[in-house]
């Protein structure tokens, strides 16, 4: 065979030629079909630009009517399996990633704590992969032990042992970290100091609880959450808050002991609870700069307490005699006098002020006085992505009158109408249905799992679609508690939880939320799934975030319109949620959608040497 060039060439390297022209066509029809038949990622542009399949989403985002129309849904749609991420993301929590801050080059305040508030990744930078445990990770010890112990290999960090070795907040014990209930202002024992606390103000029989009119409390840098846990016995729940920073893992320790808390910082925005939340703010050597900006932090507690609540602040300001600190406490005082709030007992090395029970005090303040109050229409209530203001919240109308909140003591205020029933438009009627009908909803969800569910295997709960509370409420009777979470477009609801003696937050469930991974034992969804596929977000990251959040051997229940139950049905092995399942057709009632389904599914424990991304 002769060459273009007049020379000639061998017959097999001929065949050599024919054969790889043959292969590379090959590939080519290959790669036509493959990317005609397979799920591609979700775009962040137009054209695709920068999705691969570690940071992009999950599955193309099909028009909701085209998906729900389709009752036999291709599986094509689903991954047979979905990939481990690294072992070095074990403990992500991607709106919590300072590396993230970095590598977008996001400009913020660090004296103003900004990057301890969140920053959430764009959708093309999404983690396509499931949280892996870290290696030698066990079933969490159960509830009650837990909260005195827990095994080392879950949190592999003892820093804060030898940091606060003096101060008794942990120990390590072989292979165990055990908690002695020390803190920075109560070496020996938190609940020394609660007595303490009410023994400053007075309360029956030295129990904080004051027959059930302390409930809600706010814990401000709160370390590993003792002082929560030992209010606890107390029928006193608190929501417990650290940022993610220095004093490492400190809410992952507080929620692997059982614990309720949360992730979140005083910084620029507001706290994500209603105001009127808590009877007492609690601060243990909590080292925040309360005079800062016109003294805006002091004001977002003054948000958040009820008429008449307590501040406790146990700090070297409230007793240190040098120079710096005796400044810082007259400056306090002044501003917390303009503010109307009033010392009630000063002790030691603590502080207890109380806020005013109506408006009357601010009313008599001279004209120009600082800090001034909010303007008639801020909404108090109004916390997602809202800046905090450097003003005093007013009581409504109805508050000044009745000089309180209007609360009956705990536990009479978990089923009792809360007072601000009628500004979210809820009849007492209408909530006595709701109560009744999750109480009837949570006993057939126990029966659907009385095969698998062992004694005190579920600690931390979160109902993901909070409405009225009325699935926390119908959990009174078992040694659980729940975070109640309201999204964004429900907001207004929260404050009727916190009323009710319960504890919650607002979020939005297009983004992660603020908590390690492998935090909560049981995750409820109400109608959540079909929320968020018509608000424009994916319902496969949803799946995702909602695995980086349960435990191992933790359950999810999901109650939606059988359509939404059939797609999810499809993830379970993928999402390894198939240690054990169960679907059924639950009876109609009045907040019943059509063609309802609940689907309970529970989550295998990932062994070493799964495949990683």
């Amino acid at each position: 065979m002769r060459s273009k060039g007049g020379e000639y060439v061998s017959q097999a390297t001929a065949v050599k030629y024919v054969l790889i022209g043959a292969i590379a066509m090959l590939g080519l029809v290959c790669l036509y079909y493959g990317s005609s038949f397979t799920p591609e990622l979700p775009r962040s542009d137009g054209d695709g630009a920068g999705s691969d399949p570690f940071t992009g989403g999950f599955v193309p985002r099909r028009d909701l009517d085209d998906r729900f129309d389709d009752h036999e849904h291709s599986l094509e749609d689903v991954p047979k399996s979905i990939p481990v991420c690294d072992m070095k993301f074990s403990e992500l929590i991607p709106c919590l990633d300072r590396n993230l801050i970095y590598q977008l080059k996001l400009k913020v305040n660090l004296a103003l704590m900004e990057h301890y508030e969140r920053h959430c990744p764009p959708p093309q930078r999404r983690f396509n992969c499931l949280i892996p445990p870290p290696v030698g990770y066990k079933i969490p010890i159960r509830w009650p032990a837990s909260r005195d112990e827990v095994w080392k290999a879950n949190i592999p960090h003892t820093h804060l042992a030898l940091e606060k070795s003096d101060q008794n907040w942990m120990v390590v014990n072989g292979d165990k970290i055990n908690f002695p209930g020390g803190g920075t202002h109560f070496h020996y024992g938190a609940d020394k100091y609660i007595t303490a606390i009410a023994k400053m103000l007075k309360f029956p029989g030295d129990k904080l609880h004051n027959h059930g009119n302390i409930r809600n409390v706010l814990d401000v840098g709160c370390g590993v959450a003792s002082f929560g846990a030992y209010l606890l016995p107390l029928d006193i729940i608190a929501m417990s808050l650290a940022p993610n920073d220095v004093h490492e893992n400190q809410i992952q320790f507080a929620l692997e002991r059982g614990i309720p808390a949360t992730l979140g910082v005083l910084g620029t925005k507001r706290l994500p609870y209603p105001s009127r939340s808590f009877e007492l703010a609690h601060c243990s050597r909590c080292r925040i700069d309360w005079l800062q900006r016109d003294g805006i932090l002091l004001l977002e507690l003054d948000r958040l307490l009820r008429p008449g609540g307590y501040f406790v602040l146990s700090s070297p300001e409230a007793y240190a005699n040098d120079p710096e600190n005796r400044r810082i406490w007259n400056s306090m005082y002044d501003l917390l006098t303009r503010m109307c709030w009033k010392v009630v007992s000063k002790k030691d090395q603590t502080v207890i002020w109380a806020k005013p029970p109506s408006n009357s005090c601010y009313m008599k303040r001279e004209q120009g006085t600082l800090p001034p109050l909010c303007s008639s229409d801020d909404d108090p209530d109004a916390t997602w992505n809202v800046p905090m203001k450097a003003c005093i919240s007013p009581y409504s109308p109805k508050m000044h009158r009745e000089r309180g909140s209007g609360l009956v003591p705990w536990p009479q205020r978990l089923t009792a109408a809360p007072p601000r029933l009628e500004e979210i438009g809820i009849t007492p009627e209408e909530f006595q249905e709701d109560t009744d009908i999750w109480n009837h909803r949570v006993i057939e969800y126990w029966k659907q799992m009385r095969s698998v569910l062992q004694k005190n295997s579920v600690r931390n709960v979160m109902d993901m679609n909070s409405n009225l509370g009325g699935f926390a409420a119908a959990l009174k009777d078992k040694d659980v508690w729940v975070m109640n979470v309201a999204p964004v477009h429900a907001s207004a609801k929260l404050k009727t939880i916190y009323d009710r003696g319960l504890i919650g937050t607002v979020h939005d469930w297009c983004e992660a939320f603020s908590t390690y991974p492998r935090t909560y034992d049981l995750l409820h969804a109400s109608a959540l799934l079909s929320e968020i596929e018509e608000s424009g977000c994916g319902v496969e990251d949803l799946l995702i975030e909602m695995d980086r959040i349960l435990r191992p051997g933790g359950f999810i229940i999901i109650r939606d319109k059988s359509s939404m139950v059939n797609y999810v049905r499809k993830f379970v092995t993928a999402l390894r949620w198939d240690g054990w399942f169960s679907e059924v057709e639950p009876q109609n009632d009045a907040l019943s959608s059509s063609e309802e389904r609940v689907l309970i599914a529970r989550k295998k424990l990932q062994r070493e040497g799964a495949v990683t991304m």
